[in-house]
C-alpha cells in the first residue's frame, strides 16, 4: 500500500495559497480568522 499523502508544492499552493482564499467568501473569512489570531503565516508560501 502506498502512503495517502503524496507533496506536491504546486498543488498545496493551488488549493490552500493566498490567491485560492480571497477567491471565495469563506476563504477570505479564514484569511480574516487568521489574521484576528495573529497568526505569523495567514497561508501557506509558494
Amino acid at each position: 500500500m502506498s502512503q495517502t499523502y503524496q507533496p506536491n508544492k504546486r498543488k498545496r499552493a493551488k488549493t490552500h495559497g493566498f490567491l485560492s482564499r480571497t477567491k471565495t467568501p469563506g476563504g477570505r473569512k479564514v484569511t480574516q480568522a487568521r489574521r484576528r489570531k495573529g497568526r505569523v503565516r495567514v497561508s501557506i508560501k509558494k
